[in-house]
């Protein structure tokens, strides 16, 4: 197995937003806002290649927006996943499999790609994976989260057949465990990997950045943020007496930590690149 960092493009989000009740006193010293109060973002995937497949982790946002949609993201940068892909010297049609921690847009946007008027998968030879619970969340949305959950990102990939769901062993499916957690949005998924010896954990949107590691640090996206706390606590405790490395999907500055017990709870230990664990 290998596994590789994908970057595919950089955003930006209300500071507010991403960490709710939190003033801005405390969270700006981790993720400092600009004159505006938007923070920067990474949109990091994960690329795994085992034996004959290649199972992409998330997408990031796409390309098939409007421009007005994507001005209200600042998107910024030079990265992109064709050009992450090809930095290792794969296409997109390589991809075996496609796996979406959740149907939010800037986690499957890239999912989907149109060509004139057709919405159609962008990983043509691909296998989506997502699971019944949560499928059923995104294509039937309540009022708060239906911004998030763009019908061209989703329904095309049930319209063309390649979409599959998750079910009790999914090692056995994607060669993987996953870790559910349901603070966030309903059965967002986690993946759980065995890596050179060690656990690696692709953290989604249960952990955004290593500013959101204190307990209360719980972004407003979340429609459950009580249940985020919950989740947060039994996961990073685990993840302290484990010593589980933790991928950042959108931390714009680290591409992983590590996290231990300390007298104020379990706090940072220490930020890494991937490549300075894995090579």
């Amino acid at each position: 197995m290998k596994i590789y960092p994908i970057e595919t493009g950089n955003f930006k989000l209300d500071g507010g937003a991403m960490f709710g009740v939190v003033p801005k006193s405390l969270w700006q010293r981790t993720n400092p806002a600009d004159a505006n109060n938007m923070i920067e973002m990474s949109m990091r995937c994960m690329l795994i290649e085992d034996g004959d497949r290649l199972v992409l982790i998330d997408t990031g946002l796409g390309t098939k927006q409007s421009e007005k949609f994507f001005s209200y993201y600042f998107l910024f940068g030079d990265f992109s996943l064709d050009a992450s892909l090809a930095k290792y010297g794969f296409h997109r049609d390589d991809i075996t499999d496609v796996f979406l921690t959740h149907l939010h847009f800037d986690h499957c946007g890239g999912a989907i790609e149109r060509q004139g008027e057709l919405l159609q998968p962008a990983f043509k030879n691909a296998r989506f994976w997502s699971n019944a619970d949560h499928w059923k969340w995104a294509t039937e949305p309540n009022a708060r989260e239906k911004a998030s959950f763009l019908k061209e990102n989703i329904l095309p990939i049930e319209e063309s057949g390649q979409l599959n769901f998750i079910n009790e062993n999914p090692i056995d499916q994607i060669g993987f465990d996953v870790v559910f957690a349901d603070g966030h949005t309903e059965k967002q998924m986690l993946p759980k990997i065995q890596y050179q010896d060690k656990t690696l954990v692709f953290m989604a949107d249960l952990l955004p950045t290593v500013g959101h590691i204190p307990l209360p640090y719980v972004m407003g996206y979340d429609t459950r943020p009580l249940l985020t706390l919950e989740e947060k606590a039994a996961f990073l405790n685990e993840a302290a007496d484990q010593n589980y490395y933790l991928f950042l999907e959108h931390d714009a500055y680290n591409e992983l930590c590590t996290v231990q017990h300390t007298e104020k709870g379990v706090r940072l230990n220490q930020t890494y690149k991937f490549t300075d664990i894995f090579n």
